[in-house]
């Protein structure tokens, strides 16, 4: 049942794989294991989970992240409906600065992706009533939150649901290139 890992166009970015053992009742497989993320040389100790529950397709919530000190990495997986799961590469010093990386999880394929420290993370909705769930490393820490915003030029980022669902808080975020970028 070891879990597979599957790096993305991202520096230090994983699609996780489950690996199912199924009989006669079903499957039963292992999602997280803290043994086989540090041998995969992934840092991550589970500080707090929450459940995000969006009834409506083309629901976007994002782009989000944490600035110093409370950098997070997280670990996303989609447990009802589908999403498009983003994150950008907002570390100055990675290879990949900057680029995004896009990855559809869903029920049926039971994939989660491991998202850095550093990096913006938000997704849509594909179908109504979608949960999502998250395991970060942090605890949440409202005067650490920021956000760049879902369609900044700078990053061409294709949603697949025009116009989305969002909050105003994350349509208002200003340019990345404007100066407001991570700190």
């Amino acid at each position: 049942m070891p879990l597979i890992f599957s790096p993305t166009g991202l520096a230090g970015a994983f699609i996780v794989a489950p690996e199912p053992r199924t009989d006669f009742r079903g499957f039963f497989s292992r999602t997280w294991c803290a043994q086989e993320f540090a041998a995969a040389g992934l840092e991550f100790q589970v500080a707090q989970c929450s459940l995000s529950s969006n009834a409506r397709r083309g629901t976007l919530r994002g782009m989000h992240y944490q600035a110093h000190p409370h950098e997070e990495t997280k670990l996303i997986r989609c447990v009802r409906g589908a999403i498009m799961d983003v994150i950008i590469d907002l570390r100055p010093e990675s290879p990949t600065f900057r680029r995004h990386f896009s990855v559809e999880l869903s029920h049926p394929n039971r994939l989660a992706l491991y998202i850095p420290r550093g990096c913006a993370h938000g997704f849509q909705t594909l179908e109504d009533d979608t949960e999502v769930w998250y395991q970060m490393s942090e605890f949440h820490h409202s005067e650490s939150a920021r956000g760049v915003r879902w369609d900044d030029p700078a990053f061409g980022i294709a949603w697949p649901i025009t116009p989305p669902i969002l909050l105003a808080r994350d349509a208002e975020y200003p340019d990345f290139g404007s100066g407001d970028g991570p700190t």
